[in-house]
C-alpha cells in the first residue's frame, strides 16, 4: 500500500516585507540587545556552529567557554595572531516574519587577563551547566545587518 504524501499544514503567510541594510553601528546595538548568537568556526577543516550567549563589551562579542572547547583549543594554536569566525544572531518573529539578523565577522582571541575573566564572569551567565572558566573575545572587522520590515502596499513583490 503506498501512503499519500500530505504538505504539512502552514500557517498563514506574512505579508509582503521589504529588506533593509543596517549600518554597523545599528548593527552592533542590535547584537548588544540579543541573548542568544551563534557562533561559527572551522572544526577539522568543516564549518562548525555553535549557540552561545554573549556579552558586546566596547565593541567586541565576548563568549564564555570551556577549557577544552574547540574555540581554546583554536585559539591557543593562533595565539595573538586570532583566527576567523562570523557570529550571528537574530530576532525574527514567527508568525509576523519581522525582525532582524546581524552577522559580526572578525578574529577570535582567547581572553587571558585574569581582570578581564573575572569581570566576564560577574556580567555574563553561560547557559550550560558546564564550568565555563574561559572565554573568547571577537573584535569584529565587518559587521552588516537587515531588518525586514512591512512592505508598503504599492511596493511591487
Amino acid at each position: 500500500m503506498t501512503k499519500a504524501c500530505h504538505p504539512a499544514p502552514r500557517a498563514a503567510a506574512a505579508g509582503p516585507r521589504r529588506t533593509v541594510e543596517l549600518d554597523s553601528t545599528q548593527a552592533l546595538a542590535l547584537l548588544s540587545r540579543a541573548s542568544l548568537g551563534r557562533i561559527v568556526f572551522t572544526q577539522r577543516a568543516l564549518p562548525a556552529v555553535r549557540p552561545v550567549n554573549h556579552l558586546v563589551d566596547n565593541g567586541e562579542i565576548i563568549i564564555r567557554t570551556h577549557d577544552s572547547s574547540p574555540l581554546i583549543t583554536q585559539a591557543a594554536r593562533h595565539g595573538s595572531q586570532g583566527f576567523v569566525v562570523a557570529y550571528q544572531a537574530d530576532d525574527i518573529d514567527p508568525f509576523s516574519h519581522l525582525g532582524w539578523s546581524v552577522v559580526a565577522t572578525g578574529y577570535c582571541r582567547q581572553v587571558t587577563d585574569p581582570c578581564d575573566l573575572l569581570r566576564y564572569e560577574r556580567l555574563l551567565h553561560p547557559w550550560s551547566d558546564r564550568p565555563m572558566d574561559c572565554a573568547v573575545r571577537i573584535r569584529p572587522h565587518l559587521v552588516t545587518g537587515i531588518r525586514l520590515v512591512d512592505a508598503p502596499p504599492d511596493a511591487p513583490h
